[in-house]
């Protein structure tokens, strides 16, 4: 996307964006978890 695209769209630079399927509740918060420990 381009960068005026994004601001039009009331995207930030600091935006996470999280996709979520099938995988069991617990595994996901286990690996969010992890991945914000390295942040």
């Amino acid at each position: 996307m381009a960068p005026e695209e994004r601001l039009a769209a009331g995207i930030q630079d600091e935006l996470i964006r999280l996709s979520i399927g099938i995988e069991d509740a617990e595994d996901l918060i286990a690996d969010l978890g992890q991945a914000l420990e390295k942040i």
